[in-house]
């Protein structure tokens, strides 16, 4: 018998039970579309965090008092560290270290903001230097960014995201106007165009004031500073930067050669590190009950498979008298198998494919799917479903013909 036949009559075996075969593909359509749908949101993150979140350069790391903590441990030591101060900040611009291109600082707080009778009760406001702008390529809808000037004369100016103007000012334009930030009045001098929010990242809802006016009026004393550091000679010369600076940050702070270092150094690479570790953690366990559904759905096809062995015993043993091979009726349940298999796995890809396009739709939650995870999946269901039609074809071409012909 030629596939083509092979496949003909297996499609007909599938058409025969309509109803059996869409509720033995349940468990496949199930499997396959939770896959589908949640390497599709942690691709899309990837790609978002890589794009969006981690907005600095390579050549960019920071200095802080917390660096990336791992566990418990390393949390408990990170807070005995003294915070880093605007005086450590100006000591590392003054030594104009020859690895070092730029020097930014900042640091942030909570506060509520107003215009007219409009109010927003927990708003981000970061408190940076002028370069702060360069240092992680913001950009602009209308506006500029603070200038030096009016960081070192602590001018009341300030740049607002999406969200703060749509929220204060849905009809016009804000350039201009002043806002209070804490009770203070500020003049907006910039507006930043929408960037998205994901995993707890706000990226629209911030303000930026010059770090002189925040540490003037909103800074707690033991408040720690951030202090962004561009290496000279672009992604190349990061090492050499980050081994200057850390060296030099070690001696301000007089610490032993045996101490570890009494900060964190943060940076492009550091951080797409700790994310992939994070979302390649949830995708292998997601993907693990994931498997349990598709496992199972692999269980009901075989079991399903085993008794349309049973009830077509008649047909197997009038096929094989007539000359069909051993090989052509385990072909055929192979077959059948496959495309049961398959047909969930379609169904599966365009469900999951849907629930993706639904959640970004709604939420503007990041997620893609791409053509390599549509191909996987019908591949892995496809496979699923010649594992499960493994045993029942065995079972199917073993049987002996006379008895076979025989059975009721």
């Amino acid at each position: 018998m030629n596939l083509q036949e092979l496949f003909g009559i297996a499609l007909r075996a599938i058409r025969a039970h309509k109803m059996r075969s869409f509720l033995t593909l349940l468990g496949i359509i199930i499997g396959v579309s939770t896959i589908v749908g949640v390497v599709g949101v942690i691709s899309g993150l990837n790609r978002y965090v890589a794009e969006k979140v981690i907005v600095m350069g390579p050549d960019v790391y920071i200095l802080t008092k917390f660096g990336i903590i791992r566990g418990r441990e390393e949390f408990l030591q990170a807070v005995k560290r003294p915070p880093i101060r605007f005086q450590e900040y100006e000591r590392l611009v003054a030594a104009e270290l020859p690895t070092v291109a730029q020097v930014g600082s900042g640091t942030g707080t909570t506060l509520a903001i107003r215009n007219g009778d409009r109010r927003l009760p927990d708003v981000q406001v970061v408190g940076s230097t002028a370069n702060f702008a360069d240092l992680f390529s913001l950009e602009f809808e209308g506006g500029r960014f603070f200038s030096e000037s009016e960081v070192s004369a602590a001018s009341n100016v300030a740049v607002i995201g999406a969200n703060t103007r749509e929220e204060l000012f849905p009809y016009q334009d804000p350039l201009g106007h002043t806002i209070l930030v804490g009770g203070l009045p500020f003049r907006v001098i910039g507006v930043m165009p929408k960037q998205g929010r994901s995993i707890g990242f706000n990226q629209d809802g911030r303000i930026y004031i010059p770090i002189q006016v925040y540490r003037k009026n909103f800074m707690p004393p033991n408040q720690s500073l951030e202090i962004y550091v561009k290496a000279r000679g672009g992604v190349e010369g990061l090492p050499a930067s980050q081994d200057e600076v850390r060296a030099f940050f070690r001696s301000l702070r007089h610490t032993s050669w045996s101490a570890p270092d009494p900060f964190g150094i943060l940076n492009q690479e550091a951080l797409q590190e700790l994310w992939k570790a994070i979302s390649g953690a949830a995708f292998i366990l997601l993907v693990l009950i994931s498997s349990v559904s598709l496992g199972v759905g692999g269980i009901v096809i075989m079991n399903i498979m085993l008794v349309s062995v049973a009830e077509r015993t008649p047909e197997i043993g009038i096929r094989m008298a007539l000359g069909a091979r051993k090989k052509d009726i385990r072909r055929q349940f192979l077959l059948e198998a496959a495309l049961l298999s398959l047909f969930g796995g379609i169904l599966g890809v365009l469900l999951g494919t849907l629930g993706v396009m639904g959640v970004h739709a709604i939420t503007g939650f990041p997620a893609q799917v791409t053509l390599p995870i549509i191909a996987t999946s019908v591949i892995l269901s496809t496979l699923v479903g010649l594992a499960a039609g493994f045993l029942p074809a065995l079972r199917a071409s073993r049987l002996i013909v006379i008895d076979a012909i025989r059975a009721e």
